[in-house]
């Protein structure tokens, strides 16, 4: 928990040469059919279409996008704060990313790899291979979506173990399938009115400030669970976000995730770090967990890998990835070949455009920022700034001494940022979180552009809620 914010003068770098070299910010939005241009009319559309549990957190719809901007089919221009939920790291149509697919167009679009195979999977399984924590021999698993991609590390981890169960944590988020709903620690929306959920998954609680609950108190209870429901010869792996995404953009504390391995290693369990929003570059590492030094069994990779082209994987020991049997791993989709060449140019950006450490120059930026501006907009109404790199957000309470969740808030802050131009997303188990997903090659001018709306949302949230 930190104190009233106060201010900071932080500095964040500049943009390097080559982003600015490639970022051109477009100021006139392409035209567009006439009968694209109301988002009312395709809103409309959307509801006779659609069913209503897909939600969307904006009620416009977009016409072009370029790196940390958005105009929708109206003409109106966003920053985006949000990445696609964290999958543009490389940003909108980033040109090496979008050069590298329609090469790959122009050869071939989809062969099933399980039917013919193509260097562009391969390849890719190589790098991540190589960018992964640990000196073991790894190989790559290509599937198509994060849920995906943690169905497969479980099952992976079955067969491997000989096992059936697995441990998650309160407040984390794994996907949206059956099983991975079993693993997510949060009921609504995702698993509301949806069950039973398939057996042998287990919970422990997370640590959290807000209720309370130390490292040592987590590590207790999981012991606990282990005496009383969860048999650790039973268990075949610990599943955890190193940051937790839709729980709440709160970093797993680092002795928190040495004690697992090791208590991993001591019931031969394995341990699964979800890095599908933390990974690529979020953090200021590659993978969020190399900041505490502990190298996991398996990894999820999914969201920011391909720089806005649908794929995910699991990385993991070469031992373990290969103990299903042929045919045990795959799917029609995985590892799409026009998706691989864009994960294969993302990856390259990431490096050339030293983006590890720009996440880390801009989490430092918004924490600042967001410090200075509470204490002039919100005094006492932000609980809590954190993060991990770039990966930050704040929460939103009604009571500065309690932490009493004011999601109410959080969303009047939301919805006046999108009437200035401003998209932001919320989080938590509460709801009142605000999490920072921008694009890493944004711009410090387009940053600061979106704070400034930030601040301005967050006065009019106040002063609304204060009125109502």
């Amino acid at each position: 928990m930190t104190n009233k914010p106060t201010p900071s003068k932080t500095k964040m770098k500049p943009a390097t040469a080559a982003q600015a070299a490639t970022r051109t910010p477009l100021t006139v939005v392409p035209d567009l059919p006439v009968e694209a241009q109301s988002n009312a009319a395709l809103l409309k559309r959307r509801e006779a279409a659609v069913p209503r549990g897909v939600a969307s957190a904006a009620p416009v719809f977009a016409s072009y996008a370029e790196n940390a901007e958005l105009w929708d089919v109206e003409g109106n221009r966003y920053i985006d704060f949000v990445g696609g939920i964290a999958v543009l790291n490389t940003g909108h149509r980033h040109p090496k990313v979008i050069a590298a697919a329609k090469a790959q167009e122009d050869l071939y679009t989809h062969t099933s790899f399980q039917v013919v195979q193509y260097e562009p999977y391969v390849a890719l399984a190589e790098r991540l291979n190589a960018l992964a924590p640990g000196e073991h021999a790894k190989k790559t698993l290509l599937v198509t979506t994060g849920a995906e991609a943690v169905e497969n590390a479980v099952k992976i981890a079955r067969a491997a173990t000989g096992r059936t169960g697995v441990i998650a944590f309160t407040g984390s988020y794994h996907g949206r399938t059956l099983l991975t709903l079993g693993l997510t620690g949060k009921i609504s929306p995702y698993k509301k009115d949806v069950g039973p959920f398939p057996a042998d998954i287990f919970r422990a609680p997370f640590p959290n400030a807000r209720d309370g609950i130390t490292v040592q108190d987590a590590l207790t209870a999981l012991n606990n669970l282990m005496l009383t429901d969860a048999q650790p010869e039973r268990i075949a792996a610990i599943i955890i976000e190193p940051v937790l995404g839709e729980g709440g953009y709160t970093p797993v504390p680092f002795e928190m995730l040495q004690a697992l391995r090791a208590l991993c290693d001591m019931h031969g369990i394995l341990l699964i770090a979800d890095e599908i929003q933390a990974g690529f570059g979020r953090t200021g590492k590659w993978f969020a967990v190399e900041h505490s030094g502990v190298v996991p069994d398996l990894i999820t990779v999914a969201k920011s890998m391909a720089g806005g082209y649908p794929i995910a994987g699991v990385i993991g020991r070469a031992d373990i990835m290969d103990a299903m049997i042929p045919g045990g791993l795959g799917g029609t989709y995985g590892g799409n070949p026009v998706a691989c060449a864009a994960a294969l140019a993302a990856i390259d950006v990431i490096e050339e455009e030293g983006l590890l450490e720009r996440s880390t120059r801009i989490g430092e930026h918004f924490k600042a920022k967001f410090a200075e501006i509470g204490a002039r907009a919100a005094p006492y109404r932000m609980w809590d700034i954190r993060g991990l790199g770039g990966m930050v957000a704040v929460e939103f309470v009604s009571n500065f001494n309690t932490a009493a969740p004011d999601a109410d808030l959080t969303k009047r802050v939301v919805a006046h940022a999108l009437k200035r131009g401003l998209i932001l997303l919320s989080c938590g188990l509460h709801g009142n979180a605000l999490r920072i997903m921008v694009p890493l090659t944004a711009s410090d001018a387009v940053i600061d552009e979106g704070l400034a709306i930030f601040e301005a949302a967050l006065a009019a949230a106040v002063a609304e809620q204060q009125a109502a």
